[in-house]
């Protein structure tokens, strides 16, 4: 089992910054690939960035690429999530989870098993 919890969201304008963390509880976290996810209100849960355990491989999706960083520290059982040069449609509640499978990081919202409560970022224009 592995609970996660996110912190770091706020309201920033257009061009800001802000970063996220995850916080994770249990043993296992370090065997374990991340990812972020973001849902807006009436859309489906999206898949923004996923970590390898190792923090070797990263895996960004085509709207965040070149803006957001993701890494980890194994060590403090967390993944950060920077997020440079935020646009109005970056606007969601930001999710951190989990995937206790062994492989590749995997990109989609059903690959995932344990998931934390969201945090909200808005970017105002």
């Amino acid at each position: 089992q592995v609970q996660l919890a996110e912190s770091g969201g706020g309201l920033v304008q257009a061009g800001g910054s802000l970063s996220l963390s995850c916080v994770a509880s249990g043993r296992t976290f370090s065997f374990h690939n991340m990812g972020w996810f973001r849902q807006a209100p009436g859309t489906e849960r999206e898949f923004v960035v996923g970590i390898s355990w190792s923090g070797v491989r990263n895996v960004y999706a085509d709207s965040v690429k070149g803006r957001f960083t993701i890494s980890r520290d194994n060590a403090k059982n967390t993944v950060y999530l920077r997020m440079n040069s935020l646009k109005p449609e970056d606007t969601a509640v930001y999710y951190c989870a989990a995937d206790s499978r062994e492989g590749d990081v995997r990109t989609t919202r059903y690959d995932y098993q344990y998931w934390g409560q969201g945090t909200r970022v808005t970017v105002s224009s």
